[in-house]
């Protein structure tokens, strides 16, 4: 660590809240219907990245827009180059949030906000760190580029963008997972199906495949007081919220509250449409209905690893997670039902579809999409795992393991790279859950992080 680089960090602390509140205030949620030349995201991302590329010229660097993909903020040094690779949009807020969701408000030293984690916080953290490095005149043998993409949460075109028209780092790092240093990441395998058919109910649950359903919606041709019995019957002990209200003598809408969260760790949420499953389950539906919510519930349980679909299975990188994220239900039947699953880097995609499909076979479901990344794993005896190692252990006082996780950041498109920051060991992740904040604490120590990244990757320390 660099003291001139801390100290300047912790001068400057109101200037990098200020510009990190003013891009977490613009909603920045991936809308093609709204698509146009140079926003192919919608204008909402085009406008965090404009706000992004304006900040880093206000602070003497040069700004690259990738037709808005992504974009490039540089301090030229030498020919090799570190990259920083973090991203702007975010997913939908959901519901449960105690304070507006793009408000960048703060409360008891807490900056609250989607996005403040995942990972607009980390960007600007990593801005702001560069910026520390060049007043402080660190000399560097690398140049460094700050790579903010604009499609991470829903397929990261942007980066497979970036690499058709651009040079990849000679190395690189992502802050958007967790510390010390994630050197491998889990296969995400994903999967989509539909059935066609005559229906009496609605479903509506999730927002996101990669987001655990924190609420789900249903419609059902029954008399409220039929269905209050066994609601009540169903809900109790149970650790989700659920309540009924008549849409008019012979319908009722029903609403199941759970928990949003991650789907690489679905374990941390409370998925809701399995539970609207199951309470649906105990109905007396008729006919198609009834059999393939009965199916449905039968397939996937409670499971957060597949167990009943039969395609749970564990290496050396994790366990495999499975998240049901997105249910869309309606009088024409089943239009998209989606599964989001994080598995070892020994399974094979054609395995897993072949499982999963098998596991649904009762239900009538048609496969409609299938999309996979493969994992990767860097050795712990790389240079850039031993250098974020030794950042990790001078900043925080521990030398710890490098870490294998279910999520996906940027570092499996970009090679030899890796994920480095900024979720701290032992503390429940805050990505994806309602009420996302970051402690205004950890914001200015991680840019101080992020400072002694660079330093140890790009600094000319002969």
């Amino acid at each position: 660590m660099d003291r001139a680089v801390d100290r300047w960090i912790d001068e400057h602390k109101n200037e990098l809240i200020d510009a990190l509140s003013a891009n977490l205030k613009i909603a920045s949620l991936k809308d093609t219907d709204a698509a146009a030349e140079g926003a192919p995201f919608g204008p909402m991302i085009r406008r965090a990245l404009d706000t992004a590329l304006d900040c880093g010229r206000s602070l003497g660097f040069e700004t690259v827009d990738y037709d808005g993909y992504c974009g490039a903020i540089d301090m030229p040094a030498g020919e090799e180059q570190l990259g920083i690779i973090c991203h702007l949009d975010v997913v939908p807020e959901g519901s449960g949030w105690t304070y507006p969701p793009y408000g960048a408000e703060i409360h008891d030293g807490k900056l609250y906000a989607r996005g403040t984690m995942d990972d607009k916080g980390p960007a600007y953290a990593a801005l702001f760190a560069m910026k520390a490095v060049k007043e402080c005149k660190i000399p560097l043998k690398r140049s460094v580029r700050l790579i903010l993409g604009c499609d991470e949460e829903s397929g990261m075109s942007c980066l497979k963008h970036y690499n058709r028209v651009a040079k990849a780092p000679t190395l690189s790092f992502s802050p958007d997972a967790e510390y010390p240093v994630v050197n491998s990441e889990k296969m995400i395998f994903r999967t989509e199906y539909k059935k066609e058919f005559k229906s009496g109910i609605t479903i509506k649950a999730g927002t996101r495949r990669n987001v655990v359903p924190g609420e789900a919606v249903a419609t059902v041709p029954m008399a409220l007081s039929r269905i209050v019995p066994i609601m009540e019957a169903f809900m109790e002990g149970s650790e989700f919220a659920c309540s009924a209200e008549a849409i008019d003598e012979n319908s009722t809408r029903i609403i199941m509250k759970g928990l949003a969260a991650h789907a690489s760790a679905p374990e941390h949420g409370k998925n809701a449409m399995l539970a609207m499953l199951a309470l649906l389950d105990k109905l007396p539906l008729e006919g198609e209905d009834a059999a393939t919510v009965a199916a449905l519930t039968n397939a996937l349980k409670f499971d957060c690893h597949g167990e009943t679909l039969g395609i749970d299975n564990e290496d050396a990188s994790g366990r495999l997670t499975l998240n049901p994220g997105v249910l869309d239900w309606d009088g024409d039947g089943i239009h998209r039902l989606t599964f989001d699953v994080r598995a070892p880097i020994s399974s094979k995609a054609g395995e897993l579809e072949r499982r999963i499909t098998l596991g649904l076979k009762d239900t009538g479901l048609v496969q409609t999409d299938i999309s996979w990344s493969e994992g990767y794993y860097i050795s712990p005896d790389d240079e850039l795992v031993k250098k974020l190692l030794d950042v990790y252990e001078g900043r925080f006082g521990k030398r710890l393991e490098p870490l294998a996780i279910g999520g996906g950041t940027y570092a499996r498109h970009m090679k030899n790279s890796v994920a480095f920051g900024i979720e701290r060991p032992g503390e429940p992740g805050r990505a994806h859950m309602p009420d996302e904040f970051i402690p205004i604490d950890d914001l200015i120590e991680d840019t101080k992080v992020l400072a002694d990244a660079i330093i140890a990757l790009a600094g000319d320390n002969e």
